[in-house]
């Protein structure tokens, strides 16, 4: 038999394999052609908008590219490419191993042998990630049109159900730097339609077992009402919205403290806020950095980066890391540990800064003296004659 013939007899026991749903997976290595980066070659059967497809991820050394073609189409580029390029292809079934190999002299050998493992198929065309909060179970996440009835994420709404599972994985991790029980009362302000406030309140309650009270501050009168109706609903007996302004919400006693994308300087209002009520936790996503903008636009004074803050999109970004910077001097100067990092998000936000701050107990700040030094370098370097943190806070720097 030649080596076409061998070939041909594999393509259709391969067709016949996925037809009848035994096919798990499929190897191609051995690697001779021309693409030097090339390693290895995986296929195997997905299901893409109900049709049955075979994905192709190519190996490389430093990347996977993945490409989806028709049954019809995979089985042929199997074929051309086991004729040319990989020398060796591993076959695997549910009950079944079948191998089809060069030898030194370029002859084509088949062989196969039984399995005892009893492989499964996977149609998943993505792999599955572990979510902290889970679609099925929570009508509040039908409530908030995350979800249908089934708890089957919406497709409009799959960027936000990451976007929360992302906030919630961050958050986590944060809390659990706190000494445990620290978190009985937390404040979401500039809360929205609660997507995060719902979820953390169904996090700390039903995975932590904490009976924490958690508040969403909106100043949005409909929403507050909506958001309430959800929780009144799905019982969630220690979570409530109140209608106001970051700027106008008195606060006394707060653990955690979230402002996520509170404009301009009410996340600075926010943190205030925290500081004040000695927020275990401080968690910011600023968003419209104008106030330091318009300090360094109005006194323009020339320094070593003036040739590119020159530039609008350069001076935007600028005023972004000054004003997170001193924010996080100014978090460090009341006790906190501070971290800013910056995370991918959804489609319509699709970068963050997020402002960190974790306090601890026994933690107070040495170097008080230098922080203030520090922030009064940086104004003076760029020309600003206040923060809007700093006025908040009455610190003379």
């Amino acid at each position: 038999m030649s080596n076409s013939e061998i070939l041909a007899k594999f393509r259709n026991l391969l067709k016949e394999i996925i037809a009848d749903g035994s096919f798990v997976k499929l190897s191609l290595g051995n690697y001779q052609g021309n693409d030097k980066e090339l390693k290895n070659l995986y296929v195997k059967k997905v299901k893409i908008k109900r049709h049955d497809m075979l994905s192709f991820n190519y190996r490389y050394k430093t990347r996977d590219i993945f490409k989806n073609h028709a049954i019809e189409d995979g089985l042929n580029l199997i074929y051309n490419l086991l004729s040319n390029d990989f020398k060796i292809c591993t076959l695997f079934s549910v009950n079944k191993e079948i191998i089809i190999e060069h030898d030194k002299k370029g002859i084509i050998k088949i062989r196969q042998r039984d399995l005892n493992t009893n492989l499964q198929p996977n149609l998943n065309h993505n792999k599955e990630k572990k979510r902290i909060i889970k679609s099925q179970g929570n009508a509040y996440l039908h409530s908030l049109k995350i979800t249908d009835e089934e708890g089957n994420v919406f497709k409009n709404a799959q960027d936000k159900y990451k976007q929360i599972n992302q906030y919630i994985e961050i958050l986590s991790s944060l809390i659990k730097e706190l000494p445990a029980g620290t978190i009985k009362n937390v404040v979401d302000m500039g809360s929205g339609k609660g997507y995060l406030t719902f979820a953390l309140y169904d996090y700390l309650h039903q995975q932590l077992n904490l009976k924490a009270n958690v508040t969403g501050v909106e100043f949005r009168d409909d929403l507050v009402k909506l958001c309430n109706d959800i929780a009144q609903e799905s019982k969630f007996d220690q979570l409530n919205f109140v209608e106001g302004t970051i700027e106008d919400y008195q606060v006394k006693d707060i653990n955690l403290l979230i402002a996520l994308h509170a404009c301009d300087t009410a996340t600075d209002d926010a943190i205030y806020k925290g500081i004040n009520a000695g927020a275990e936790l401080i968690v910011v996503a600023p968003c419209c950095h104008k106030q330091i903008r318009r300090e360094i636009e109005k006194n323009k004074v020339k320094n070593d980066v003036s040739f590119l803050t020159k530039y609008g999109i350069f001076l935007e970004r600028q005023a972004e890391m000054i004003t997170d910077g001193i924010r996080a001097l100014i978090l460090e100067y009341y006790g906190y540990k501070t971290k800013v990092f910056e995370f991918i998000s959804d489609a319509h936000t699709p970068k963050n800064v997020l402002v960190v701050g974790v306090k601890h107990k026994e933690k107070v700040a040495k170097n008080k003296e230098e922080i203030l030094q520090k922030i009064k370098e940086t104004k003076a370097y760029f020309g600003i004659d206040y923060h809007h943190l700093e006025r908040l806070l009455n610190l003379k720097s």
